[in-house]
């Protein structure tokens, strides 16, 4: 072997090593395989990875969060059909349906060419990339962050305020972000915040950098969408409905009431997710 011939051996597999650290492009995923994906990362490559089995829930599943649900399906209706709509934040109490909606706002349009992509907190500084690769499809893309929130200093924050209506670029027409979050603004605020506001000579009140950067993120959702806890009464018709779908008749669901109560207290909620896991626990020692 020539010492050209082993310089460019050596070069090839150089080359080999350091393909891994190049950023790749990124790979057309088949579209057809799935109507919901998340998006993947591993060693700097990211990928959408279809979902292969997708949760069934439909929004008549959904009780007793009337007023949010016509919001959603009104919002994602108007997108599927083309027409403007907004970015949407679910905010408020645990376990009320907020990430329930979503699916199911994906269930009733993914005929239509609704499409779902579930991003990590973590990954958000790709969401130029992912708009870039989705942009040219002929589907409708729901961007789904989940139990959104951060900390002062993570990176991801600043990206989703870009992506959102930050950058010199047009959003993608067929691109809206939906996040839900159990807190309305998704920075941490402390006290010391306050320390910012300053109040003029006439009275005004003008908030500090601080506070303002803190809100601008919440503010670049066009929809906000809040839930509450339920009341009890909420929480036994939620449990009727699941025990239903179980197979349980009316007789027996009105035996398992003072369960349902008790399943509640000892988990200091009364939810929409602590009425499924009741259910499904009634269901299945019944042999449902």
């Amino acid at each position: 072997m020539t010492q050209l011939e082993q310089f460019l051996t050596r070069a090839e597999a150089l080359l080999g090593r350091l393909e891994a650290f190049l950023p790749p492009a990124l790979a057309e995923p088949d579209w057809n395989a799935a109507v919901a994906f998340r998006w993947r990362k591993s060693n700097g490559r990211g990928w959408l990875q279809p979902v292969r089995h997708m949760s069934p829930i439909a929004l008549d599943d959904l009780h007793n969060i009337g007023p949010q649900k016509a919001q959603i399906e009104q919002n994602t209706r108007q997108f599927v059909e083309g027409l403007p709509a907004n970015n949407v934040l679910l905010t408020g109490a645990r376990g009320t349906g907020k990430s329930s909606l979503i699916k199911a706002c994906l269930n009733q349009f993914a005929d239509r060419g609704l499409r779902l992509i579930e991003v990590d907190k973590s990954d958000l500084g790709d969401l130029a990339d992912i708009v870039d690769l989705v942009s040219v499809r002929p589907e409708r893309f729901v961007i789904f962050c989940d139990d959104l929130s951060f900390e002062e200093g993570e990176g991801g924050y600043k990206a989703l305020k870009v992506a959102l209506d930050g950058s010199v670029s047009a959003q993608s027409d067929n691109v809206l972000i939906y996040a839900t979050s159990n807190r309305r603004h998704l920075l941490p605020e402390r006290m010391s915040d306050n320390a910012g506001y300053r109040h003029g000579d006439d009275g005004d009140l003008h908030p500090g950098e601080t506070v303002e950067e803190k809100i601008s993120l919440s503010e670049r959702f066009g929809l906000w969408v809040t839930f509450y806890p339920f009341k009890q009464d909420d929480y036994l018709d939620i449990v009727a409905h699941w025990l239903a779908h179980f197979g349980c008749n009316a007789e027996q669901i009105e035996e398992a009431k003072p369960e349902a109560l008790r399943w509640a207290l000892q988990r200091g909620s009364r939810s929409g997710r602590v009425a499924w896991q009741f259910a499904k626990d009634h269901a299945g020692k019944m042999k449902k």
